[in-house]
């Protein structure tokens, strides 16, 4: 008799999948595990056997949630001519993008968790130092090229940047009727005038007429 076969691999992609997609809707408070597997197309047993708790699964599908946000926005990045196209399509991809799991939602259900559980506080940790190390990188890249202040603190304008998307994502996420996409947008362009001394949208025009 052959073995039976490793399902591992797919059944807990599976599982993550369903649990962003109920947690979105639903809340963590108002999710239970046989919701989840319900979704998935199995039992809460089996869910508790990959994942000891809902946060656990919280914190499993922000994660996913966020690995898929970084690879459309990778592959968006690679597009881009310069630290200046590149912070713009940051800004436009964060602000603008598809909606749906890529909002604030499941950020915010983390978020309250990460105040009483320290595993929780530990991933969301992670994931905010990729978001600011990338903004760093890229402002760093633009000094190098002569497109940003020199004497701008790169890890100071990602913290900055980050706070401020989180800020205007959760009013934007939560229907504020004067807080649109588009007006997050501007608010993050006109920070990082203020802060690395240049106009990106005017050099992105400069250079598109060149």
């Amino acid at each position: 008799m052959s073995p039976r076969p490793k399902v591992e691999h797919l059944r807990k992609p599976q599982i993550i999948s369903a649990a962003a997609d109920v947690l979105y809707e639903r809340g963590l408070f108002d999710t239970r595990i046989g919701d989840i597997a319900e979704r998935a197309g199995t039992s809460a047993p089996t869910i508790l056997y990959y994942f000891e708790s809902k946060d656990r699964l919280l914190e499993e599908a922000v994660d996913q949630t966020d690995r898929d946000f970084y690879e459309r926005l990778t592959e968006g990045q690679a597009q881009q001519v310069g630290a200046v196209d590149k912070l713009v399509h940051l800004i436009e991809e964060t602000s603008l993008g598809p909606g749906g799991l890529s909002d604030w939602t499941l950020w915010m259900e983390m978020w309250v968790r990460a105040r009483r559980d320290p595993a929780v506080r530990d991933a969301y940790f992670r994931l905010d130092r990729r978001q600011r190390k990338l903004i760093a990188d890229i402002v760093r890249e633009g000094q190098e090229q002569g497109e940003f202040d020199a004497e701008a603190d790169a890890d100071e304008f990602a913290l900055a940047l980050s706070g401020l998307m989180d800020g205007l994502g959760v009013q934007v996420t939560l229907g504020q009727p004067d807080v649109t996409p588009e007006r997050m947008v501007e608010r993050c362009l006109a920070l990082a005038k203020n802060e690395l001394g240049c106009d990106l949208r005017e050099l992105r025009r400069a250079r598109a007429s060149t």
